[in-house]
């Protein structure tokens, strides 16, 4: 196993819960933070992130900088909630509308680069419910207590819910299912990557814009495998937020995440030189809807198209 598997910093949220400190070294290193939340249909939660965020770490304490919102055209009231709990709202199609538009949250992620301010960006999923502001402390912080350090990823107990009844350990399930088969078939260099789909991570500026974006899912794979490629994995931490809810997803959407990601995954693949494909891949995804008598076909098109780095 490649050693850096074992030499990855791994830190625990509370380690970085003196939010004052991290503060005064992100002034006397002349850094600022943006935190960015990609967002679709999330009315029910997202006000209480930003408003937390606002609060302990924009209010009282000066940590962060800006709070932005990228929504994909939510029709819950997820923009009007996230204005009003202090966040600056776009539309992910309106920033650099003359680069285009695609559907997804990898899109989001890239747009926001375009939006924000600051050297340090650090993104949040819109959906969590069980949030506090060591989401971002903790992400945060080996960044600014490490010049060694340029991208923290979050891992977490993934509970799911199954009715009334909530298991501790089953979410996750394209991460344990698809992707870490994936990684341990083929880049068993991020083994030591707990939670490689996690949506929450923080990074400097700069690295991320050497990045190519997937527009959908299969952005946060995607960045572990490049960085991987260009012998970044010492610059990788992780950081324990211990517990993240959020809603579950079908297994409809999660096959259509995985057949994004397996896309991303294949691209890379065949570049890496770890494979040959025969055929052009397809962007078609296809399943069946049964019930009871009716068997119907369904059919997606998810071409999972990639966002160059915006600087080489």
């Amino acid at each position: 196993m490649d050693p850096l598997v074992l030499l990855m910093q791994r830190f625990h949220h509370t380690q970085f819960a003196d939010a004052r400190r991290l503060a005064e070294l992100k002034s006397a290193a002349g850094q600022s933070v943006s935190v960015c939340i990609p967002t679709l249909n999330e009315a029910e939660t997202i006000a209480a992130i930003v408003t937390t965020i606002r609060r302990e770490l924009i209010e009282s304490v000066p940590l962060v900088d800006e709070i932005l919102v990228i929504d994909s055209g939510s029709t819950d009231g997820t923009r009007e909630q996230a204005r009003q709990a202090g966040a600056t709202v776009f539309l992910s199609s309106e920033i650099a509308p003359e680069t285009g538009s695609h559907c997804g949250k990898g899109e989001n992620l890239w747009k926001a680069l375009h939006a924000a301010r600051g050297s340090t960006i650090c993104y949040l999923d819109g959906d969590i419910c069980n949030f506090h502001a060591g989401f971002v402390t903790g992400l945060l912080g080996p960044l600014l207590t490490n010049p060694d350090i340029d991208y923290v990823k979050a891992y977490y107990e993934r509970p799911l819910a199954l009715g009334d009844a909530t298991h501790s350990n089953g979410g996750g399930r394209v991460s344990e299912i698809l992707v870490r088969p994936m990684i341990s078939l083929f880049y068993p260099e991020l083994a030591g990557i707990l939670q490689p789909l996690s949506g929450e991570y923080a990074a400097r500026r700069a690295l991320l814009e050497s990045l190519p974006f997937p527009t959908g899912y299969g952005v946060e794979i995607a960045h572990l495998i490049d960085l991987a490629r260009a012998g970044m994995l010492g610059r990788i931490a992780q950081t324990d937020l211990v517990k993240r809810i959020h809603r579950n997803r079908d297994n409809d959407d999660l096959g259509d995440t995985a057949f994004a990601i397996l896309r991303v995954i294949f691209r890379r693949l065949e570049r890496d030189g770890k494979l040959t494909l025969s055929s052009t891949l397809t962007e078609i995804h296809q399943r069946w809807s049964v019930d009871e008598a009716r068997v119907e076909p369904i059919t997606k098109n998810i071409p999972e198209p990639e966002r160059p780095p915006l600087r080489g």
